[in-house]
């Protein structure tokens, strides 16, 4: 059971608590989103493993499941509870509850609107999108055994925006020129935003082939580190041991890392739960981050 100030989420059987699940879907399917009562209840939920959020006075304000398929649906946070880390609270429990039954990896189908939500907690989209219900979804997968295969843009920017969330206090940064697609992602700004000005004594160490390309380019990057000197710093690679260097990565101080063995592509290997290569990249990272050039013309720069 995971309890909070505010609310507690646990474990509940269908059989006997299926009417405080019904009780929150509604609301947010039926009566929200127009979603037809006989499609909002199916033969899976008494197979399912469910979970049900609690505020303090016992009233059911979010639910969510996890079904044989391996796949987790039925998200629902009542208005109120929106944005206070309910939604969070749920999922946690549904992958300890798919790590606890080992299962290699978890799909769900993301409401466009939550897309977001659900990469920073290392979903990736998979598919094209299609509708359901009559609105609009996104297929997503979190791998929970083994590294996760990353092929294409949309899945660099959600599995970065994972590591970046997941950091405790300390992101590095490996990259050739702050690379456009990917660290110009309005989604990866944002996230980098509020890792730095949400984490008490955050850094972010940013380390370019080509630090002449995004101050030309206006990165917005340059502009966010402007202005919080504080949190972000860039150095440029000056060693020749350093110059031949083709990879490209960012790694938290958590267990969270993206790999990708030619920087000018998204394809690499990423995951949320690896300390030991996590821990690795940020070894090669410091040995070449001192012997590095301090990018003073960015603090100067105007945008």
């Amino acid at each position: 059971m995971t309890t909070t100030r505010d609310f507690h989420v646990e474990a509940i059987d269908y059989a006997s608590g299926a009417a405080p699940l019904h009780q929150v879907r509604d609301v947010v399917f039926v009566q929200e989103q127009q979603v037809p009562p006989e499609l909002e209840r199916d033969a899976l939920d008494p197979l399912s493993h469910h979970v049900l959020a609690r505020d303090g006075a016992w009233t059911p304000i979010g639910t969510a499941r996890l079904t044989p398929e391996h796949r987790i649906g039925r998200m629902a946070v009542l208005p109120a509870w929106r944005g206070r880390g309910v939604g969070d609270a749920l999922l946690v429990a549904l992958l300890d509850e798919a790590r606890r039954r080992q299962w290699p990896d978890v799909s769900l189908h993301a409401q466009l609107a939550a897309e977001t939500f659900y990469a920073r907690h290392g979903f990736v989209p998979e598919g094209p999108r299609f509708f359901e219900a009559g609105i609009e979804h996104q297929g997503m997968r979190r791998q929970l055994a083994g590294p996760t295969g990353i092929l294409h843009r949309a899945e660099a920017v959600a599995i970065t925006m994972a590591v970046v969330t997941q950091a405790r206090r300390s992101l590095v940064v490996y990259s050739r020129a702050l690379d456009p697609g990917l660290w110009d992602a309005p989604a990866v700004v944002e996230a980098l935003r509020r890792f730095a000005t949400h984490r008490a004594g955050a850094q972010v160490q940013l380390l370019l082939q080509d630090a002449g390309t995004p101050q030309r380019a206006l990165a917005p990057l340059i502009g966010l580190g402007q202005r919080l000197p504080s949190v972000f710093a860039f150095r440029e690679v000056q060693d020749p041991v350093d110059l031949p260097y083709t990879a490209a990565f960012v790694a938290n101080d958590d267990h969270g890392y993206y790999y990708r063995p030619l920087g000018n592509r998204f394809d690499g290997e990423a995951g949320l739960a690896h300390a030991g290569r996590a821990r690795q990249l940020r070894a090669e990272f410091v040995q070449m981050w001192e012997r590095a050039r301090p990018v003073s013309e960015y603090r100067a720069l105007g945008l």
